[in-house]
Parts: structure tokens; sequence; C-alpha cells
């Protein structure tokens, strides 16, 4: 029943992950922010069935920071999307995997770009230029396929990201209702209203 969207822009990246945390069919929150910001300049929403999706998450935050301790440097976008991808692989293969499905987004400052990379919870992944997760995702990457245009300013994609998000909410039976929206682009990582 969880839903994130993403998709790159001319200098941007924009993540959407609704805020409703649910078990089975029991709501136990509907203010969860599933957007963790990794380090200035990387994001990634988090989504998934169990209740390992926030430990994963933290887990990822914490080896990020420890890396940009020990070198001084932040991992670049495509080698924190590298080290994510290979942990959640190494769990498949233990007695205790996570199920977690992600979105990460990041802007590189070397290269002047952004990045998107799609990760399911097989340790699967793609560099992609729009992404969804979820069921809003049979609804939702028709319109992005359509709609992204990826040299578009922020507010063409913020747009993109509304039709997305109303599609979904128009035909999926379990909608979310809210949504949190975040950037990052040069100037680092903030939240944004639709």
């Amino acid at each position: 029943m969880e839903c994130s969207f993403a998709l790159t822009g001319k200098d941007y990246v924009l993540i959407a992950a609704d805020t409703t945390s649910a078990r089975s069919i029991v709501k136990m929150k509907v203010d969860e922010d599933k957007i963790k910001t990794l380090s200035p300049h990387l994001l990634m929403a988090y989504s998934g069935e169990s209740g390992d999706t926030i430990q994963f998450a933290e887990f990822v935050e914490r080896n990020i920071r420890l890396y940009q301790i020990r070198n001084l440097y932040p991992l670049r976008p495509q080698s924190a999307a590298s080290w994510i991808r290979r942990s959640l692989a190494n769990s498949l293969r233990s007695r205790s995997p996570y199920t977690v499905n992600l979105l990460v987004g990041g802007y590189d400052l070397a290269e002047k770009s952004p990045h998107l990379y799609w990760i399911d919870y097989l340790g699967t992944m793609a560099s992609v230029p729009f992404a969804a997760h979820g069921y809003g995702s049979y609804f939702a990457l028709s319109l992005l396929d359509r709609y992204h245009n990826p040299e578009g300013s922020l507010e063409e994609g913020l747009d993109v990201l509304r039709r997305a998000i109303n599609e979904t909410a128009q035909r999926l039976i379990v909608a979310p209702g809210n949504y949190v929206v975040k950037v990052v682009d040069k100037d680092g990582v903030r939240e944004v209203k639709l």
C-alpha cells in the first residue's frame, strides 16, 4: 500500500513518498517521513511491507556517515547506490534478509549532474530518469514516461509529480492521502510543497 515516486530534471532530483505507516490492514501512523537524508546531496526513499525498513534505512544512513567521517569526503551518488545494492544483496543471502525497496537520488558535485537509482528488495539496481515503487507505480509509471522532461525545470518536475500522485489517488482504492516531497540539487536537500 506504500507509494514512492522520483524523477530527475535538468539539475535536480525530486523524491516523493507517502506518509502512511501501516502493517497489514492497520494504519499505525499517518505522518511518517520515509525519505532519509544520507548526506548533504543524497536522499533515499524506502518502502516495504516488513518492519525492518526503518532499521535498514538507519543502517545505511549511519554507514554512509561513517564513510564520510573516515575519508573526509562524502560518497558520490553512484558509489552510495552501489554500496546500498550490495548490502541488500548480502542480506538476501543471510537468515534475516531485508525486504526493502529504495529510490536513491543525489546530486554529484564533481559531475554537476543529478542521479537516480531504483533498487528493489532483491538487490537489483538500475540508473533511471524516473521511478516508482509500490502499488502507485502501476498508475504512475506511464504518466512519468509520457510527461517527464529530463531538461525540465523544478516547476515542471513538480507538475509531473502532481499528475502521478493525483492519478494514484483517483485510481488506487487504498491510496495514501499525504506525501513528503524533497528535492536535492547543487544547494543540498530541502523539502518542497506540492
